[in-house]
């Protein structure tokens, strides 16, 4: 077992900051976690605000992570699941495209909409076939191209590439050119393709909860601010100054290269969203579904009834609907013209909503391009740790906090 005198202070306790200091904790150290918020998660946090759970941007979680997932206790989390497929706006009307192998009386009204070809529909049930039988570590190792290009290459239209997946991914890479690697797309497909998108019952911010749980208060400080970092020590905006033989940064890479510019950390890219949120007194779909803007034009891409996933979202009664638009849009009067677009959607009953809050998140996900150069490791005693390590994921965070811990691990005597 290491020799308690090592010093290891985290600075962050996102989802990748509390991986790292739990694996280190599970091997006897005690690290220090640094916290300029008031609480754990980074951008996985919830809020509450007249009775509804507001995540801070729509996410979820899926439940096929095999790191997340082991390190995450799912029944407390108590996953509620997506229906398997979306309802896709196109034509004036919403038409259902389903995962058919898990939703099979979905067959025929799938099969039928206006959301690509039959030839298409085919193509995606080989794909799924294909990706399932194909080892994680083996999509790390496929020609990596724009997501576009890829799935050109794989076959797929033009129609529903543009009608179905620059929506869908749209909404997981937050830009609908896909121009994200296509590594990316085949890990998030498999991972679509052997479990569900969920969300915990009670908000996505219960994942860091969850984990910030098992570590002792007295190892995590909130509203502590890094100021900068000179050799050994920790600068604190407060005065205070820490040392540490161990110093790993959590933080996004932005505030990583601000604190850290001996380490020359590249420039990423970094992709904006900005969610509304509504309530409403009754739902416009009625079930747990992605609603999606399958047109090339309008402002909203997905639109999720969150309390029709988890009752808990909602107070009794009301229901929470979650819009997400790409980018960060400059309109004046942004919830209207939201509302006004989904009149066109769900009909004169937009009108009842109720405008709750709009997060636009400029740092809401790194870019991940293909064949992006590799992220510069720096030299001991400072380390990077996040998302932007590894794949811009929940999944991402996590093994990129825990590999962290493993190579601070591999330094110490044993």
């Amino acid at each position: 077992m290491p020799e308690s005198k090592e010093t290891i202070i985290i600075v962050g306790a996102g989802l990748s900051g509390l991986s790292c200091a739990l694996t280190l904790q599970d091997a006897g150290l005690h690290p220090l976690i640094l916290e300029a918020s008031d609480g754990p998660g980074g951008r996985v946090r919830t809020d509450i605000q007249e009775g509804f759970l507001l995540d801070r941007g729509f996410q979820v979680y899926l439940d096929a992570y095999p790191n997340a997932g082991a390190l995450f206790d799912d029944s407390s989390l108590n996953l509620q699941p997506f229906n398997p497929g979306a309802l896709v706006y196109r034509q004036g009307a919403l038409h259902r495209v389903m995962d058919v192998f898990r939703s099979p009386q979905h067959l025929l009204p799938s099969l039928f909409a206006p959301v690509g070809s039959l030839l298409d529909k085919l193509q995606v049930a080989r794909l799924r076939t294909s990706i399932l039988k194909t080892p994680l570590e083996q999509i790390g190792q496929s020609e990596d191209l724009k997501t576009e290009e890829f799935l050109s290459q794989s076959g797929f239209s033009k129609r529903i590439i543009d009608t179905f997946f620059r929506a869908f991914y749209g909404g997981i890479f937050l830009e609908r050119d896909l121009r994200t690697s296509s590594q990316m797309f085949e890990f998030t497909f498999k991972m679509f393709s052997e479990g569900s998108a969920t969300l915990p019952a009670k908000g996505m911010g219960q994942l860091s909860e969850q984990l910030a749980n098992r570590i002792p208060s007295e190892q995590i400080r909130y509203q502590t601010t890094v100021s900068k970092i000179t050799d050994h020590q920790i600068h604190l905006t407060s005065q205070e100054a820490l040392t540490a033989s161990h110093i790993v940064l959590a933080t996004p890479y932005h505030i990583s290269a601000e604190l850290l510019p001996q380490a020359q950390i590249p420039n990423i890219g970094w992709r904006g969203v900005t969610n509304l949120y509504f309530s409403a007194p009754f739902s416009p779909v009625g079930e747990p579904i992605i609603i999606l803007n399958g047109e090339d034009c309008g402002l909203v891409n997905n639109v999720a009834v969150l309390s029709d996933v988890s009752p808990h979202y909602a107070p009794e009664g009301q229901c929470l609907i979650s819009v997400s638009l790409l980018g960060l849009p400059k309109k004046e009067d942004l919830p209207e013209s939201v509302r006004a677009e989904l009149r066109n959607w769900f009909g004169n009953s937009v009108r009842e909503w109720k405008h709750l809050r709009t997060d636009r998140i400029p740092h809401a996900l790194p870019e991940q391009l293909p064949n992006a150069a590799q992220m510069v490791t720096p030299e001991p005693p400072y380390y990077l740790c996040g998302d932007y390590c590894a794949s811009a994921s929940i999944e991402g965070a996590i093994t990129s906090g825990q590999k962290t811990a493993r190579r601070i691990l591999a330094t110490l005597p044993s």
